[in-house]
């Protein structure tokens, strides 16, 4: 009786320790999933600050600058177009020189302008020489000022850095919690490795030894999930009630609950598939092997 009861506090235990160590495996992997998500919004929110600015000829009409504006609201690159009259831009100057043009020359001579931004899969170097030679061409364009190509290429080039070491840090740390979780399940199986044994004597077939491992594995990481996610929510919340600066923006509660979701599920086909492992292991031992 008290050797049955060890055994059942043994079961319970492994099985304790195996959602511990999934949920912090979780944890980490969760953490790394939404600073990506994070990373990427901010690297689209910046490339989308990128502005090009078509300056018109002196003597462009009102239509001729409509035209242009409406031409960059139908290009598949263009995310915002505003025109700016030459009106605007003279206060725009006046605030921010303290010049006023019109006076010492007499007449307005800032040209109308077409401001108008990105998509930020359209903003490499090459793409914005693309477009300002395209936008250039149009009637009524004298100039298109961009930002300084090297400027560009330097912000798009360590964005790709912070991608490529975020992945790769999600992809080890993948690889880590699979051979962890492995380990801790072989572990909890290792227990009850001779009942596996004993089911096979009484003419147990394979699946049906399996199942309830697998199953109860599959739920341990289902729980160990759903523990990681609670923690991450909670985590989420706090911050925006602490007043934690546009937090909601970099990670949205949409992309976070996919993040959840998704730790639930790895859980449960981690912690299945080391279970279906582990057990077929023990399925192919000899009684002598299970001493070893």
């Amino acid at each position: 009786m008290k050797t049955q009861k060890e055994a059942k506090i043994s079961y319970w235990a492994a099985h304790l320790t195996t959602v511990v160590s999934v949920t912090l495996l979780l944890l980490i992997i969760g953490i790394i999933a939404l600073a990506a998500i994070g990373a990427d919004r901010e690297t689209r929110r910046l490339r989308s600050r990128i502005e090009l600015n078509a300056v018109m000829t002196d003597s462009v009409s009102e239509a001729q600058t409509e035209a242009v504006a409406e031409w960059l609201r139908k290009r598949p690159y263009t995310a915002s177009v505003r025109v700016v009259t030459s009106k605007e831009a003279m206060k725009h100057w006046k605030e921010e020189t303290g010049e006023d043009l019109e006076q010492l020359f007499g007449v307005n001579i800032l040209s109308p302008e077409v401001s108008f931004t990105l998509r930020p899969e359209w903003t490499s170097s090459a793409q914005l020489k693309k477009i300002q030679a395209e936008t250039g061409k149009q009637p009524g364009v004298e100039s298109v000022a961009m930002p300084d190509a090297d400027i560009v290429d330097s912000m798009n080039s360590n964005l790709h850095t912070l991608a490529l070491i975020l992945g790769s840090v999600a992809l080890v740390l993948v690889i880590i919690s699979f051979v962890l979780i492995n380990n801790t399940v072989h572990l909890s199986i290792y227990s009850r490795r001779f009942t596996i044994h004993t089911m096979q004597l009484v003419g147990a077939t394979n699946g049906f030894i399996r199942r309830p491992f697998v199953n109860n594995n599959l739920l341990s990481g289902v729980l160990a999930g759903a523990l990681a996610s609670g923690i991450l929510a909670a985590s989420l919340a706090g911050a925006d009630r602490a007043g934690l600066p546009d937090i909601a923006s970099f990670i949205p509660w949409g992309a976070a609950c996919i993040v959840f979701g998704a730790l639930v599920a790895a859980g449960a086909i981690i912690c299945a598939l080391a279970a279906c492992l582990a057990t077929t292991k023990y399925l192919r031992k000899d009684y002598d092997e299970l001493f070893r």
